[in-house]
């Protein structure tokens, strides 16, 4: 099936019991065991079915199954939200002492889990120069453990050459780990890619309306563990902490998936609630057409900035002129994603002005909402950053971001030129 078809119909066809062709939503803790013997072969998971919530629901598992089909993965785990899944996968595959090499354009809240929180727990993230595959490479030594970038930079809007990444992760002998958030399987699947692993804020353009926290951790099911034993012992090592499991032997190929259940959802319990994992796969249902109008909405907002005497700068992928179209080009289909930054003149004071004058714009922090947003990076999502970090993150004082939503683009053009109108009269 293609995208459009998995987003209606991935992963469940009807209920077994009611036949009901919509999800169920399973609003339970817990499962009943047929007897002491059962529940014992589900513990030691020698048979299929639910014990817990906390590690398994079947209302999340239609979600897991769905997006994993439409990111092209074996499996998915579905967690509480975005952040959530990151800080999953990193601990998954980097112990104390260990490190992780990161592109520099990333959203605020995963530079403050990288650079500050990770540290604390001994395991180190080395930011590189850029996004360019060499300065990657020149950070990997012994200790690295996993590579990790944003397929396009929230809010930088750059473009990451997969293809050239998963070549430096496969010589180092670590996964590639992928953000795919701001242009979601349907302009992108990494795992075509190269990437090992892909990552989502559900909360974002697949939930789609800004109404459900969710995140999720896909797995390509193609990274060989055992082959890097000695670099992953906690997969192919008797676990004392689950009755001496070897992931690689139980779960094979889906390895990283069960450690990520087992150790890190059921001890840590960030679960995604049943009742999101239904909302959630209500936005997927529409998220190809809506990743439609958001591209070309996108579009019409850069060119109208960009001819406008009144805007400084406008960073958007899209443009033939920009340094990462070609990626564009390769990566997403030529189509730019809907996530933009631009610059008006004034500088800080300017931009200020401008945000404060938006009428149709939200005001607000979130991303990939059919509603368009702006944000002001330097002052809520990146504002824990120095100015040194915001620059290598691709914004500076007087940078807005848009996120262009799905309302008529006539409407959209309007605001933000009642709003230019307003900060020049100022």
């Amino acid at each position: 099936m293609k995208n459009e078809t998995i987003a209606l119909h991935g992963g469940f066809d009807a209920d077994p019991t009611t036949k009901a062709v919509a999800v169920p939503i399973y609003q339970t803790v817990a499962y009943s065991f047929d007897s002491a013997e059962h529940g014992a072969a589900l513990f030691n998971l020698e048979a299929e079915g639910y014990r817990y919530t906390r590690i398994g629901n079947p209302t999340n598992a239609v979600l897991e199954q769905r997006v994993a089909l439409l990111e092209g993965g074996i499996d998915a785990l579905s967690v509480s939200s975005g952040q959530t899944a990151l800080y999953y996968a990193a601990l998954n595959v980097a112990d104390a002492g260990r490190n992780i090499i990161s592109v520099p354009q990333l959203y605020g809240t995963t530079h403050t889990l990288f650079a500050h929180v990770l540290p604390r727990l001994g395991v180190t993230v080395r930011f590189a120069r850029s996004d360019r595959a060499a300065d990657l490479e020149e950070l990997v030594d012994e200790n690295t453990r996993a590579l990790f970038c944003e397929t396009v930079g929230n809010p930088a809007g750059n473009v990451c050459d997969l293809e050239a990444l998963a070549a430096v992760a496969q010589r180092a002998g670590v996964p590639l780990i992928v953000d795919n958030t701001v242009p979601t399987p349907i302009l992108v699947r990494p795992i075509e890619y190269g990437a090992d692993i892909v990552l989502h804020s559900l909360t974002k353009f697949l939930g789609g309306h800004g109404t459900t926290m969710g995140g999720i951790i896909v797995d390509s099911g193609k990274f060989p563990w055992q082959t890097h034993a000695a670099r992953y012992p906690m997969f192919t090592q008797p676990d004392e902490s689950y009755h001496g499991l070897v992931y690689t032997e139980h779960y094979g190929p889906k390895a990283f998936l069960g450690r990520c259940r087992s150790v890190y959802q059921r001890t840590m319990g960030a679960v995604l609630a049943p009742l999101n994992a239904f909302l959630l796969l209500q936005g997927i249902e529409t998220v190809a057409l809506r990743v439609d109008r958001h591209v070309e909405n996108a579009r019409r907002v850069a060119e109208f900035l960009r001819n406008d005497t009144r805007v400084a700068s406008v960073s958007y992928a899209g443009f033939p002129d920009n340094p990462y179209y070609p990626l564009v080009k390769k990566y997403l289909g030529g189509r730019a994603c809907s996530l933009l930054t631009f610059a008006i003149r004034g500088g800080f004071d300017g931009g200020a002005r401008f945000y404060n004058a938006l009428r149709l714009f939200k005001r607000l922090v979130n991303l990939g909402d059919a509603k368009s947003l702006a944000c002001h990076p330097a002052s809520t999502t990146h504002r824990q950053m120095s100015p040194e970090e915001q620059r290598l993150a691709g914004i500076g004082p007087e940078t807005i971001r848009l996120s262009v939503g799905i309302e008529h683009i006539d409407d959209i053009i309007a605001d933000l030129d009642h709003a230019l109108a307003a900060a020049a009269r100022s």
